[in-house]
């Protein structure tokens, strides 16, 4: 079984946008955005994930992706 694989790193980085900058623009702490950046999370709420998809002028696909070759972390 795969997982899905948070990209959220590599988009803020070909924005040119800080984990500050990006928290304080979608409304979002920074440790809740750094766990999303770092893969520890395990659910987002869709009006985040439309947050940041408007503060970065992305589509959700840009951030999620489905790694059908990655084994599941086993805390979740």
């Amino acid at each position: 079984m795969g997982k899905i694989v948070l990209r959220l790193d590599r988009v803020m980085a070909d924005r040119k946008i800080s984990l500050n900058e990006l928290s304080e623009k979608v409304g979002v702490s920074n440790v809740n955005l750094s766990k999303m950046k770092t893969g520890k999370i395990s659910a987002i709420r869709f009006s985040t994930l439309e947050a940041i998809c408007e503060v970065l002028n992305c589509q959700p696909g840009d951030i999620l992706e489905y790694d059908p070759t990655a084994e599941p972390d086993p805390e979740e």
